[in-house]
Parts: structure tokens; sequence; C-alpha cells
């Protein structure tokens, strides 16, 4: 088969352990971000099957009614960028395996280096001495204090046991099953979201962006939280209104946060506000970049590629393309 690994940036996937399962194949691995269909139209022409690194690239109808000999789309996770239904109408199968009973520790462990980062000021201080100068303001200790996390799920519990090694208290709250697993846990769960953002020094996201929770943290929300409390968000940029951290910010509450996600990505040289300011610590959308975990995910993501080449394809996003699947119908 020929297959395409899209947006690569750090030419990371060649260097896999699980890239020794699609020996054998035609593999062309993209480095760049090409958003435009007709480029990528011309780049995937002569494409069988298309590995998506995650959602760093729209894959919608325009493009797909380009692409006659695309028959697969293998993925891990959501897919929102993906034009499900214009696949099935077209034959190409999607793969792509949506949870797992195991957390990202990779995203886990970010947002707690995030949390560590911004409370110790640790990105100013660094400046401040490779500029020649010495220490650059007072940080604060997260002992004593309190861990606030909306959307208590997978990631949400191993944070959960980052703050309470801290010394911090922990509350949560979220959706119903949030609040059964954190009462199951022994967290606290706060009367309502308000209390939980009035109430937590250091507050993080652990939200899936579906239609229901974008924009689900407003101007409203945020102004409830105090001068000196944190918000951490590695979940998706999507979470909150556009515009309505940066306001915040400039208002006083929160005084600080910690980003890992934007709305449109990779970010372009000062297109946001939020990556120039002192009161915020930004990293580029590393929370699952690790070499353990892209093995992980790639390993599934190939394992889709090799079962659809054999004729039997595993975690269809859509079944109703079974039917008149692109590669498949010629093996019935």
């Amino acid at each position: 088969m020929k297959i395409a690994i899209l947006d690569d940036y750090q030419e990371t996937v060649r260097t896999l352990p699980a890239f020794a399962l699609l020996a054998g194949h035609d593999v062309t691995v993209w480095n760049d971000h090409v958003a435009d269909p007709e480029v990528l139209a011309a780049r995937l022409a002569d494409t069988d099957a298309l590995v998506l690194f995650r959602e760093r690239t729209a894959v919608g109808a325009d493009l797909l009614d380009r692409l006659p000999k695309l028959a697969l789309i293998s993925q891990i996770s959501a897919v929102p960028h993906v034009d499900v239904d214009a696949c099935t109408r077209l034959g190409i199968v999607v793969s792509s395996r949506l949870g797992g009973s195991m957390p990202s520790f990779s995203t886990a462990e970010l947002t707690w280096g995030l949390v560590l980062a911004a409370a110790r000021r640790i990105p100013q201080q660094m400046a401040s001495l490779r500029a020649g100068g010495w220490q650059d303001g007072i940080g604060h200790l997260l002992l004593g204090r309190t861990l606030g996390i909306y959307g208590y799920g997978r990631i949400g519990r191993v944070l959960a046991g980052y703050g309470r090694a801290f010394g911090m208290s922990v509350q949560a709250w979220g959706r119903t099953a949030s609040i059964e697993a954190a009462r199951a846990d022994g967290v606290d769960v706060c009367a309502d979201r308000d209390a939980l953002f009035a109430t937590s020094d250091v507050l993080t996201l652990h939200l899936r962006l579906v239609p229901e929770t974008v924009g689900i943290v407003t101007a409203r929300e945020l102004a409830l939280m105090r001068p000196d409390a944190l918000l951490v968000n590695t979940s998706r940029a999507g979470l909150i209104v556009p515009g309505a951290l940066e306001a915040a910010l400039d208002a006083g509450r929160p005084g600080s946060a910690a980003v890992d996600v934007y709305d449109d990505e990779p970010v372009a040289p000062g297109t946001v506000a939020l990556v120039a300011r002192d009161d915020v610590v930004c990293t580029p959308h590393v929370g699952f970049v690790t070499a353990e975990e892209l093995d992980v995910h790639f390993r599934i993501i190939f394992e889709q590629v090799l079962a659809f080449a054999a004729g039997a394809p595993t975690n269809v996003v859509d079944p109703a393309v079974l039917t008149h699947a692109r590669g498949l119908a010629s093996r019935s």
C-alpha cells in the first residue's frame, strides 16, 4: 500500500519502534503542516492509506472528493477534524481507536509541569538568568493550596494523585459521571461549577471538546477566580470562549495561566497574544508528545493499517462504509 503520514513536525515517526510494522509498504512522511486542500490533494493523489497525527490536519469533503484512490484514514482518538459522512459516501474507511482504559500519563505529567512552572515562574527565572540577570519575581507554594479539576476522568484522576503528593487539597466538578468518579475516589465535589472556579487556587481543565463543551468556560466563570489563582488548559482551546482568557487576565482574575493548546495550530508568530504574556506559560501542544506515548499511539494506528490491508479493518468509526468500502469490495 502507498501510505502517507502527515504533520510529523519533528521527524519522529520513523524513529519509533512501531514504524517497523510498515515494512514492505511504500511510506511517505510529510514533516510540514499544510492546510490548503489543493496542495494536500496533489501530495496525496496516489495515496491508499492516510495516517493522521491526531487532529493536526482537517480532512473535509473538499479534499476527500479529490482523492479517488484513498481507501483508508487511520488515526487514534476522536475525529472532529474528519468528515466521516463524506468518507462513508465515498467508500473511505476511517479507523480510529476512540478510547482506552489507560490515561495519557504524558498529558498528565505535562499538565503538572506547567503547574510547577507557573507557580514558581520557572520560564521567567530562566530568561532572567540567560539575560545576565538574577531572580525575577516571587513564586508560590503548592503545599496547602487547593487543586480544582474540571472533568474528573482518567487524566483528572492522575492529576488528583499528583496534587495530593504535593500536599494540596483536591476538589472536582463535571458531568454526573465525573462527580460520581470523584466521590468514589474520595475527592471533594464542589457544590456547583461556580464554586469550583471561585475556590480553586489551581484549576485545570480536562474535558473532551464536543459540541456541548465548546465555549463552556466564559468570561463569567473566569471572573469568579481568585486574583492569585492559576488556570491550566492542556485539553482543547475551544473549551474557552475566544478572547475570554486574555480579557480575564487583563482584569486580574485569574492571576496567571498555563496553556498547551490553541485555536489554530501550529501557532504562527505574532498571532496568539497569550504567547507573549509574562503571566502565561505557553507550550506548543506537547501534552501527548513523548517517545513512549507516540509509540503506543502509532502502534495502534499502524495495526489498523495492516488490518485493513488484510481485508479485516478494525476500529471502524462508521461501519456502514463496509458495504462499499474502496479496497475491500474487490475482495468480496
